[in-house]
């Protein structure tokens, strides 16, 4: 059984760590970090090629129209990458939208029709058993009054 000690020590906001816990935030901080190198590595490898190929395309002997024709095949099938992503969202948007209509909304109008019912319950004991208590409370402390006055008009 707990003897509260728990409780103390999360109120004051001293939850320790548990060591499986600090183990898995050692990893996701790896992680983040290697992410972080790997891009920045991917970027500055990136624009060193951007450089190579400016200076390749700036000599005179390099065969420009050949590379334009290989960019321009290259942008086209970058187009239809990019538009077979657009169609795989649009597709995930319909599901979501499809989601949303058929589970969540019912679920949304059930938990309403619940507040609802609950809304008329409290409605009802208010009406049907406090009101009524304290009404009794009220005559019964107006005759314990009644009471004490008689008392003190019986003394004099």
């Amino acid at each position: 059984m707990d003897d509260g000690n728990f409780a103390s020590n999360e109120s004051q906001g001293q939850s320790q760590p548990t060591p499986v816990s600090a183990e898995i935030s050692r990893q996701d901080q790896s992680r983040k970090r290697l992410t972080i190198i790997g891009l920045v590595v991917g970027f500055i490898i990136l624009l060193a090629l951007l450089v190579l190929a400016v200076i390749y395309l700036a000599s005179p002997t390099a065969p420009t129209e050949k590379i334009r024709d290989i960019f321009i095949i290259f942008m086209a099938l970058e187009f239809l990458v990019v538009g077979l992503a657009l169609i795989i969202l649009v597709i995930q948007l319909a599901t979501l939208i499809n989601l949303l209509q058929n589970e969540v909304k019912p679920i949304l109008e059930s938990t309403n029709e619940t507040a609802s019912t609950l809304r008329g319950t409290a409605v009802f004991l208010s009406d049907h058993l406090v009101e009524p208590v304290i009404e009794l409370s009220a005559y019964l402390a107006g005759l314990g009054r009644l009471k004490n006055l008689i008392n003190i008009a019986r003394k004099r």
